[in-house]
């Protein structure tokens, strides 16, 4: 516990206090524990945690009495804080004065208080861990040493709401932040949308209007402006799916029928025969996440069907579950990813060499994105894959 190193200034004191904003908060069962434990430590009938305030004491946690808040002049708390001593002992024969002056305060006429300084990692003193008896008593140095350590923990408590306040108000502004960066987004996307649909539309008119008229490279230059704007396209899709992504992770739990789940996503992409879709049966997942599964998926399966140079596309899905997880395992029988890039494939914006079987170029998105939920779901990621014959890529979620 700090002890005082700075003189006394009542005005950088209170604002000291202030920045724990611990006045007028609310019961809590952790500062109760201490005050218990300090008035049978020391067999006192009587212990409090007492904040003091610009004119009262405000009494945050109290053992054996029921006033909340008495005036500050002339009580044992306000000596305290003023007193060099890492612990106050006062004695109504040995300090009668202070005694005196103290009557009317109290809810009864006590004749002993220990009380030890709480000191902020300033050095000023905010309030004190007390007890108090009616009789006049020793306290041994066992006792004196447990009570300071009972102050420490106090000190942590008040530190962890401070970092705790601090941490909200810093998420508030990161939640403040991120809307003006998804608005941006949004409206930025929806402005570079609209001229690139009528890109696309008059591209595909001018290139099925005018096919044969024009010669081979006025063809080629007219192929690659559709595929660049359908490239650019898919890239702002990518982009508010991947900011949107935090909407899905605030959807309530549910239980879950994973084959429901994974035969809806089967039936989007099982439009073609050569398609091949296995997933496991009668499986119920508890308090899931539906939205934010079936975005994983939906992810991982097209992928693994877009990457795909075989005859026949097949997506395997397997299940099991631990203690603490719920283990899933995509495989396909796609092109593979060499090794050296697995760190790289869960990047934003990161994108292989390689085309899908369309001849496109990913985004560089869609497993940012897979990535960034499985996280927020407590859980893990990874990838195993061989170049030319298929990847597996195994995910958890921690079961709540």
């Amino acid at each position: 516990m700090p002890h005082k190193t700075v003189p006394f200034n009542e005005k950088l004191r209170l604002a000291a206090l202030k920045e724990y904003a611990i006045l007028n908060s609310g019961p809590d069962q952790d500062y109760d524990s201490l005050t218990f434990l300090a008035a049978k430590l020391c067999n006192a009938p009587v212990s409090k945690i007492s904040i003091v305030d610009s004119e009262r004491i405000w009494n945050k946690s109290t053992y054996g009495a029921q006033i909340s808040e008495i005036y500050r002049k002339n009580s044992f708390c306000d000596y305290a804080i003023h007193s060099d001593k890492d612990i106050v002992i006062l004695k109504k024969s040995q300090n009668k004065g202070i005694f005196d002056r103290a009557k009317g305060i109290y809810d009864r006429e006590f004749s002993f208080y220990a009380g030890v300084p709480l000191h902020s990692h300033q050095g000023h003193a905010i309030g004190v861990l007390c007890v108090f008896d009616t009789e006049e008593r020793d306290i041994d140095e066992n006792q004196k040493k447990g009570l300071k350590a009972l102050a420490d923990q106090t000190l942590n408590l008040f530190e962890f709401r401070k970092q705790k306040r601090k941490l909200y108000k810093v998420q508030n502004k990161l939640k403040e932040k991120y809307g003006e960066l998804e608005k941006f987004s949004s409206l930025v996307s929806h402005d570079i949308k609209s001229p690139l649909a009528n890109i696309i539309s008059l591209s595909e008119l001018l290139r099925e209007e005018n096919r044969g008229k024009f010669d081979e490279d006025s063809e080629q230059y007219l192929e690659f402006l559709v595929d660049a704007s359908y490239t650019l396209r898919n890239y702002v899709d990518g982009i508010l799916g991947f900011y949107r992504s935090d909407h899905v992770l605030e959807r309530d739990h549910e239980n879950v029928n994973l084959k429901k789940l994974l035969k809806g996503i089967a039936d989007l992409f099982q439009v073609a025969d050569d398609i091949e879709i296995n997933y496991p049966d009668d499986v119920m997942l508890h308090n899931v996440n539906k939205a934010a599964l079936t975005q994983i998926f939906m992810n991982l399966i097209g992928n693994a069907l877009k990457y795909n140079d075989k005859e026949t596309r097949i997506v395997n899905v397997e299940f099991s579950k631990d203690a603490e997880f719920y283990n899933f395992k995509v495989t396909d029988n796609g092109m593979g990813i060499p090794q050296e890039k697995f760190d790289q494939i869960f990047e934003l914006f990161s994108t292989l060499d390689n085309t899908d079987r369309d001849g496109n170029v990913g985004s560089g998105i869609g497993l940012a994105t897979v990535k960034k939920l499985v996280e927020s779901l407590d859980g893990s990621i990874s990838i195993e894959s061989n170049p030319g014959k298929g990847s597996s890529f195994n995910f958890s979620i921690r079961r709540i």
